[in-house]
This record gives C-alpha cells, sequence and structure tokens, in this order.
C-alpha cells in the first residue's frame, strides 16, 4: 500500500509541475468588417491557404539558429496555421473593402465574386528577431479568364516573448491583405491593377 501511494504522489507531483500551454490566434484582434444595410457591390471568396509541411502543425515552429528550428510543444496555434492565417486574411481583407467572404455560401444570382488564392511559401519565426510570411496570391472574378498573380513578403521586427512575435505575424498579414484588397478594389473598378 505504502508503495502505491509514493507512486501516486510522484506522478501527481509530476503533473502539477507540468508547464502550462499557451494558445495564438492570428485572427484575434484583427479589424472587424464594417457593417452596412446595403449588399456590397462584390463579394470576395478565399478558400483554403496552403502553408509549408514544415509549420503545418499546431505547435509554434521556431527559428533558433543557421538551419534550426525548434517545435515548441507549450506554444501552439488555436488551429493549423493554414486555418488561422485564412481567416486572418480573410477578415482582414472583407472589413478593408467593405464586404463579405462567401467561401462555400451560396450568394444572389449575377453577384461579382472575387476569387482569392492564396499560397504561403514562408512562415517563419524567430524569437526576439523577426516574423516573416511570404506569401503567392491571386485574384479572379469568378468566371473570367482573367488573373492577377502577385508576390507579397512581409517581414516584421519582433521583440522577445512568443505574444510580440504573434503580433508580429498578425501585423505581416495585415500588410498581405492591404496589397490583396488594392488588387480587388482595381479589378472591381474596372481597371487593371498591377502587383
Amino acid at each position: 500500500m505504502r508503495v502505491i501511494l509514493s507512486a501516486v504522489a510522484v506522478w501527481l507531483a509530476g503533473c502539477a509541475s507540468a508547464p502550462p500551454e499557451h494558445f495564438y490566434s492570428l485572427s484575434s484582434g484583427m479589424g472587424m468588417p464594417r457593417t452596412t444595410q446595403a449588399a456590397p457591390a462584390y463579394y470576395i471568396e478565399l478558400p483554403a491557404v496552403s502553408v509549408p509541411q514544415q509549420v503545418a502543425r499546431n505547435q509554434l515552429v521556431v527559428t533558433t539558429g543557421a538551419g534550426r528550428v525548434d517545435l515548441l510543444e507549450q506554444e501552439r496555434w488555436v488551429a493549423p496555421p493554414s486555418a488561422e492565417i485564412g481567416q486572418a486574411l480573410s477578415l482582414a481583407i472583407s472589413g478593408e473593402l467593405g464586404t463579405i467572404d462567401v467561401f462555400r455560401t451560396p450568394t444572389p444570382e449575377k453577384a461579382p465574386v472575387y476569387r482569392i488564392s492564396t499560397n504561403v511559401q514562408r512562415f517563419e519565426s524567430a524569437p526576439g528577431q523577426y516574423a516573416l510570411i511570404d506569401a503567392v496570391w491571386s485574384v479572379r472574378l469568378a468566371g473570367s479568364p482573367q488573373v492577377l498573380t502577385c508576390r507579397s513578403v512581409a517581414q516584421e521586427t519582433v521583440g522577445a516573448g512568443y505574444d510580440e512575435l504573434v503580433a508580429g505575424h498578425r501585423r505581416s498579414i495585415t500588410r498581405i491583405s492591404t496589397d490583396i484588397a488594392k488588387a480587388v478594389r482595381g479589378l472591381a473598378a474596372g481597371g487593371k491593377p498591377a502587383c
């Protein structure tokens, strides 16, 4: 009996000393879409975002040296990075344009819908140094063969700590969403925007 009680005490002590997990989101704190009573002049559709396989996990993957990365078990995204980036971009772009993201949602007949495809090629996190998102994205009016394909590289200097790192990624998302919104706005106005 004494052995069992000792084993339980050791197990409980181990559980009590485990560090807490911290969860982060890229979309919390993003600007809310403008609310209007009238239907938007056009809609956007932002399907799933692709990210590099090495960061496609809930744990934060951080660069700690030349060619070295660490997987942080206690520091996690609330959803996979592809979902986090997609939701943050959707909120930022629809908020800036005053429209609605209608991905997987029916739209009014003949309503213009601009499809935005995003491929994140680099998603780098270097605590105390920088947060970087390198994305290739395209915009096309649904049903039109014309497509605009561009690349945005947003690197933000960050302070120490994981909160600062995530805030840097949010600023990167904001910069990329501004580039995309500018392209959508130009296409919707009948122009031929450039990258």
